[in-house]
């Protein structure tokens, strides 16, 4: 039984150096006992669970935003192109990462190979890119609230979007080129395997060592600390705010409670996209330590490492599918919209856009508008039937 490294980010680990390299018999055969366990009945459901999940919640979102003309602002935008990115990671690669635990050798042919691979660094460029652009944009909208109208913040949100997938293709190329199938030895001599790997046997140690550290950098570690210095600096402006407000006077009292509201709804807005933001370290952060130890301070692989390896490969995936549904709690807005598209539960009537001061991902950037009351902005009524 061929091990799921062998078709991930993570594939040359135990395959190219360590599980059928070592010198040991003794270890080879301990690692191939562990390969041919329960996990290759278990991660295939799981994956088949997050494959459905995932289409339903990502295709649902993209559908409302891309159907409603009102949830076409700015932060739908991006919340769009992590939905895009997921979905495509899904569609072309889950199935293939799903069944490689039920056969022997890695049976799509080198296409798939090089494409699978190329296809997780995309997505994964992706989905922190376009993170660390949610969290800029909510940087800019309470720190700097009035810049958010000027010039053409939509048209300016497409380009970042444009940027962020030229970004992650680029990245995603060196894996493509590199990735092969390769032979490798089981147990003896004379029993072979294909397998994925995106490391072959003929590469330096140094580009072993240097891509993964290079890949931790660039897809976790920088991007984490800006956005963490991004928030840091949301909170700060947050509580000197709520400091300085004025309430001395009747009217002053109705401005204060006007800017409160918008400052709560900007604060909601924050809160989400931090869930992001929690949710992705989650799920990436164990992938990452893996193969910082696998190929800076590899020791011995036992079942520990073998579970945690196995953990991280499916946390990956399942990234793809928790944040749609995790927009559906933390939204009334979208779990709205999301009842009217998934389970028709809602009349057919005239409603307003689902406007309502406790929406948190419609209209972000409509708070600050000059004289309006409402947090989310006001429209026309729209005669809708989305069952």
């Amino acid at each position: 039984m061929t091990t799921a490294a062998s078709i991930m980010t993570i594939p040359p680990d135990n395959v190219t150096n360590d599980s059928y390299t070592d010198s040991s018999s003794s270890a080879k055969t301990r690692l191939f006992e562990l390969m041919d366990s329960t996990e290759s009945y278990i991660v295939p459901i799981l994956f088949s669970i997050v494959f459905v999940v995932g289409v339903v919640g990502n295709g649902t979102l993209i559908f409302i935003v891309l159907r409603n003309k009102s949830m076409r602002n700015v932060p739908n935008i991006f919340v769009v192109c992590l939905s895009v990115g997921d979905l495509m990671l899904l569609v072309t690669s889950a199935p293939f990462s799903a069944t490689v635990f039920t056969f022997t050798s890695w049976p799509y042919g080198e296409f798939m190979c090089k494409f699978n691979e190329f296809m997780q660094t995309v997505s994964v460029g992706v989905s922190v890119f376009t993170l660390t652009a949610l969290s800029l944009d909510r940087y800019i909208a309470i720190v700097h609230p009035m810049s958010k109208h000027m010039g053409k913040p939509t048209l300016l949100t497409i380009v970042t979007v444009t940027i962020i997938w030229v970004m992650a293709v680029v990245f995603a190329i060196p894996d493509c080129y590199t990735s092969r199938l390769e032979n490798r030895t089981v147990i003896d001599n004379n029993t072979y395997i294909t397998v994925c790997v995106l490391y072959p046997e003929d590469f330096p140690v140094w580009y072993m060592k240097g891509h993964p550290m290079l890949r931790f950098v660039i897809f976790f570690l920088v991007p984490m600390v800006v956005i963490g210095l991004f928030y840091a600096l949301m909170a700060k402006i947050l509580i000197l705010s709520s400091k300085k407000m004025p309430c001395e006077s009747t009217k002053g009292s109705a401005m204060n409670q006007q800017q409160q509201r918008q400052i709560e709804a900007r604060l909601k807005v924050a809160k989400v996209v931090l869930s992001f933001v929690v949710i992705f370290v989650i799920c990436w952060l164990p992938r990452h330590i893996y193969l910082l130890w696998h190929y800076w301070s590899p020791s011995e692989y036992n079942m520990f490492w073998h579970v945690f390896k196995i953990m991280g490969f499916c946390l990956t995936y399942m990234y793809s599918c928790v944040n749609p549904y995790a927009l559906y709690f933390l939204s009334s807005q979208f779990r709205k919209y999301y009842n009217r598209s998934l389970f028709c539960c809602c009349p057919k009537a005239r409603y307003n856009s689902l406007n309502e001061p406790t929406s948190v991902m419609y209209n972000f950037n409509s708070t600050m508008r000059r004289g309006s009351t409402s947090l989310t902005g006001t429209g026309p009524l729209h005669t809708q039937s989305m069952c």
